[in-house]
């Protein structure tokens, strides 16, 4: 059996396309903050000493499967960003984190998604290159 057979084989298993979606975002959120530290310049150690935690740490939370919004909104601090957490249903965006609650203009909501989708691109970019380069 060829490999091409093989794989073809496997993703046509029950439950394999769940899995395999799982595995990508996986592996975008740990290459999405490792993109993120790269691009502040800074190494593990120097994040970790931010953080006022040991390398180690820095390095489970980037390979982590599951991280929790505190240690997101902790390693996004230290990088000298803010965490935003948004619900998307369908057309409407629902800010849960980081957005202040006063209601916000139909204007400042447009340029809040062309921001998202902007750091959406980036980030889609980082995750290319880092898996490139894995």
């Amino acid at each position: 059996m060829s490999l091409k057979e093989w794989e073809k084989k496997v993703l046509e298993s029950p439950g394999a396309a769940e899995r395999v979606a799982e595995i990508e975002e996986e592996l975008r959120l740990a290459a999405g903050l490792t993109a993120l530290r790269e691009q502040a310049g800074l190494s593990q150690r120097e994040l970790a000493e931010r953080l006022g935690v040991k390398q180690p740490r820095v390095a489970a939370i980037e390979k982590a499967r599951n991280v929790t919004i505190d240690v997101l909104e902790r390693y996004v601090d230290a990088l000298g960003g803010k965490l935003q957490v948004t619900v998307v249903k369908g057309n409407r965006r629902i800010p849960l984190l980081g957005v202040p609650a006063t209601r916000r203009s139909p204007a400042a909501e447009t340029d809040s998604v062309r921001e998202t989708k902007s750091s959406d691109a980036s980030t889609a970019k980082s995750v290319r290159k880092a898996r490139k380069s894995a």
